[in-house]
């Protein structure tokens, strides 16, 4: 973990951005030196299993002030299409999910992963008034507060995610590729076109791809 250890901060991530299925979740994680010692052993959800991120997830909700931001595939595809950039929508999220765990935890310092340029966050966040710290860092889940807010995004992508497939009878792939392609034009098939706007996230190429329009 990095050497910011000593100062209290709140890490912000996201989960689901590059999933055709499920929902985008962002969460934010308020750690100070009482969490820090409490979360030893945490690490990021890229190195998780699933099974860890979520025994993970319950510990840190337990210790940790948060904030998870849920945009299910119906709301997203809404959102999307009004604002038409993957970047504005985590900007708004990201925002957000701060200003929430701000509200219940004072803190100056917010480290976000460099999802993109971070002067739009810093203009959303200027927008409501919050005066905080910003540093987007590369690599930024090195750090146990955005390393637990990654856990926390993860874990409610996976619940969600489940959630959906049971909705419909059928389990939902994590991730994009042939066999999440395939699973998109079996649905299709059985259901109709109208379902990949409940459970996937329109404007990737796999729903061209699947409706025969590439």
């Amino acid at each position: 973990m990095s050497g910011m250890s000593e100062l209290a901060r709140i890490g912000v991530d996201e989960s689901g951005k590059g999933d055709y299925f499920g929902p985008l979740v962002i969460a934010a994680c308020y750690v100070g030196p009482v969490q820090e010692a409490s979360l030893e052993g945490i690490v990021e959800s890229k190195k998780a299993t699933d099974k860890q991120a979520l025994k993970m997830d319950a510990d840190i909700r337990r210790v940790c002030p948060h904030s998870v931001i849920t945009v299910l595939p119906e709301r997203y595809n809404e959102l999307y299409q009004k604002i038409g950039n993957l970047n504005k929508l985590l900007e708004w999220g990201h925002a957000k999910a701060i200003e929430n765990v701000l509200a219940e935890q004072e803190c100056r310092l917010v480290i976000s992963d460099q999802f993109a340029n971070p002067a739009g966050l810093k203009r959303v966040i200027a927008q409501k008034g919050l005066d905080i710290d910003l540093r987007s860092e590369v690599r930024a889940e090195s750090d146990l507060a955005v390393a637990a807010a990654s856990i926390l995004a993860r874990a409610e992508f996976l619940r969600r995610l489940d959630s959906l497939g049971k909705s419909i009878g059928v389990p939902l792939a994590k991730g994009a590729g042939a066999n999440v392609d395939n699973l998109a034009r079996n649905l299709v098939k059985s259901e109709g076109e109208a379902i990949l706007g409940k459970v996937a996230k329109l404007h990737f190429k796999t729903t061209q791809k699947v409706l025969g329009k590439l």
